[in-house]
């Protein structure tokens, strides 16, 4: 009987957590979604690109802020030296 009463008092618990919230996209404040055409590309194509936002380059092993700035524009590059992300933070 115990067992039973407490199956039941955790499955009530359970129904009480509450819902994770819906991941909505970031805006693009930076202008990343544009440049999504260069993930995959060689880091190299980025020599002569000029942004019209802040850029950060990430490479492997780069250490980097935390700080969140919307319209700063982040290009990692991946160990290959390809790009493998373009996002706004």
């Amino acid at each position: 009987m115990r067992g039973c009463v407490a199956i039941a008092l955790g499955l009530l618990l359970a129904a009480c957590q509450p819902e994770s919230p819906v991941s909505t996209p970031a805006p693009d404040t930076c202008g990343a979604d544009v440049l999504q055409t260069l993930v995959g590309q060689p880091a190299k194509v980025l020599e002569t690109m000029r942004f019209a936002a802040p850029v950060r380059i990430i490479r492997p092993d780069t250490a980097v802020t935390m700080d969140y700035r919307a319209d700063r524009l982040n290009i990692v590059i991946d160990r290959s030296e390809r790009i493998a992300r373009v996002h706004c933070s």
